[in-house]
């Protein structure tokens, strides 16, 4: 096949793109660390760490009508509700930090119906990496069952972790068949000290972005 005729790839069609930003899915099970490294990122990129699971919460410490029947299903081990979830994605991606600098997405989606709606979602600015933080499960159980004993959080009884972990194994898993088929997907090894997963994940966004963030000095570069 002559070069010419060969498709670019998705990293190669990104660096065409004027200003790109960061605009990213973290996935991984829950205690893989994603929630630490998503933080990190988003300060290193300066883009927006939207964690599903903190607004969730919020709505819960706060009382509200969302937040009482949220606390329901998570008791329970359940999976909110898609649409629920995808409305306050969408309404959050409409923020002016969102729309403007970029966003790490945590937490969503976690199902491939949560997929379709963020496809239609980000379609005027598509999502430009999904990783995967790859952890294997006794790991996992593991840091939760070290965090289940410092913090005593509502959502993290045994009995639900457990419950939870098999939903991301039935629902979760197959986004990654999802995104591999987009072309947008990159597996990360989530094993090691915290510094050497951000290293990884650091490495694999800005190959795939072509955007390097701010590196240790503050300023950002390309």
């Amino acid at each position: 096949m002559d070069a010419s005729d060969r498709q670019p790839t998705h990293a190669a069609r990104l660096r065409g793109l004027p200003q790109v930003t960061v605009r990213l899915i973290l996935l991984g099970r829950q205690g893989s660390g994603k929630g630490t490294q998503g933080a990190r990122l988003a300060v290193h990129y300066g883009i927006a760490h939207i964690s599903t699971g903190e607004m969730l919460r919020s709505a819960i410490k706060h009382d509200t009508p969302v937040g009482r029947v949220v606390k329901d299903i998570i008791d329970q081990g359940r999976l909110v509700d898609d649409e629920l979830i995808a409305s306050l994605v969408k309404g959050r991606l409409g923020e002016t930090d969102a729309r403007t600098k970029g966003y790490l997405l945590d937490g969503f989606p976690r199902t491939l119906p949560q997929a379709h709606a963020m496809d239609d979602i980000a379609r005027a600015r598509p999502i430009n990496i999904v990783v995967d933080l790859e952890v294997p499960r006794d790991v996992v159980m593991a840091r939760l069952s070290a965090r289940l004993a410092a913090e005593h959080r509502v959502d993290d009884s045994p009995a639900a972790v457990e419950r939870r972990l098999a939903l991301y194994e039935e629902q979760t898993a197959p986004l990654i068949a999802h995104y591999r088929r987009q072309g947008t997907l990159a597996v990360v090894d989530g094993l090691g000290t915290p510094d050497e997963v951000f290293a990884r994940l650091v490495s694999v966004i800005s190959s795939a972005t072509g955007v390097q963030g701010t590196g240790g000095d503050g300023t950002a570069s390309r």
